[in-house]
């Protein structure tokens, strides 16, 4: 063999590897459903990054904020039809089609990142097999800071809410509209500024952060902080695309995956101070919820978990007794 041969031997033989991994390299879009801003949406792109170089390029994802590639409503049936390889939703926005994933709006169960970090761990194996019958796989959870009430008026008890039109996000944050006379109506983060601004919706529940992201000072006056349970997000993966990767690649993502969830846990108790300090720089009244209000939501809380423990069964009862023993 010449010289000459044997160079034309090793650029094909460099051409066929650079094909081949060119072919092996995968494009996925990842929609998520909250503003580029807000620290959930920047960390995906963190995520996103991380995996692009852990896996050497072989896996590039391209974040979608803002609901602009699927609503946030559309987002996990998406994903479980492979119409998106990866996505992020909140959890308990399934929980009417599977009870367990409400596992994190306990109403006053864990109220504290430390507990919230707790709960999750408790919660996990039970949650995660669930997904797998959904066809999903969970890759990474974040929650957001604590949960407190938006109005246009000072609310000192449930006599005050009576006919206010209630945007809800969930099982949990309808059934509190309910408790407190309220008319719930299912709106999403992305188009809630346009529901306040039109009446479609007066008050909500959510953290500072939605607060802060939809300039809502621009339509209410009062924030009550409940700090009411700490609802988490998750990445999650198409089931089959998740088993179609090497167990390598796998390995690579998850890292990236487990990294981001500790960064966007750290990031969001960061902020949950400084949001309140938004809200009130623009004008908003920051108070804690007055004895009376409070005494109620605790008490609708508490039914409330217990309904829950009747539809999540034995699942949701093994989660509640970890989380309490430890």
């Amino acid at each position: 063999m010449t010289i000459k041969t044997s160079i034309k031997i090793t650029v094909s033989a460099s051409a066929l590897a650079l094909t081949a991994a060119a072919a092996s390299a995968e494009s996925w879009d990842m929609p998520m459903a909250y503003a580029a801003t807000n620290f959930h949406s920047e960390m995906g792109v963190v995520f996103a990054d991380k995996v692009r170089d852990y896996t050497g390029g072989d896996i590039d994802i391209t974040v979608h904020a803002g609901g602009s590639l699927f609503k946030g409503g559309e987002i996990k049936r998406a994903v479980q039809t492979g119409q998106a390889p990866i996505g992020e939703r909140f959890m308990s926005a399934h929980a009417n089609e599977a009870p367990l994933l409400g596992w994190d709006n306990l109403p006053f169960v864990a109220t504290t990142y430390a507990d919230n970090e707790k709960l999750w761990h408790a919660a996990k194996d039970k949650v995660n097999g669930q997904l797998g019958d959904l066809n999903l796989v969970a890759l990474y959870t974040c929650p957001w800071p604590g949960q407190g009430f938006y109005f246009k008026k000072e609310v000192n008890s449930s006599d005050d809410t009576q006919g206010i039109k209630f945007r809800s996000y969930n099982t949990a944050t309808a059934t509190f509209a309910e408790e407190l006379g309220m008319i719930p109506v299912q709106i999403e983060a992305a188009e809630l500024s346009q529901a306040l601004a039109t009446g479609v919706a007066e008050a909500f529940i959510s953290s500072g952060s939605t607060g802060y992201d939809r300039k809502v000072w621009e339509h209410l006056t009062h924030y009550y902080k409940v700090n009411a349970w700490l609802p988490r997000n998750y990445v999650m993966v198409n089931k089959q695309v998740w088993e179609g990767l090497s167990a390598e690649t796998q390995g690579q993502v998850q890292k990236a995956a487990d990294e981001t969830g500790a960064a966007c846990s750290a990031k969001s108790e960061e902020l949950a101070n400084w949001y309140f300090e938004q809200l009130s720089g623009n004008g908003m009244k920051v108070t804690d919820a007055g004895p009376a209000f409070l005494a109620e939501l605790q008490e609708i809380g508490t039914k409330m978990t217990a309904d829950w423990l009747e539809a999540a069964g034995d699942d949701g009862k093994a989660i509640l007794d970890a989380y309490n023993a430890n």
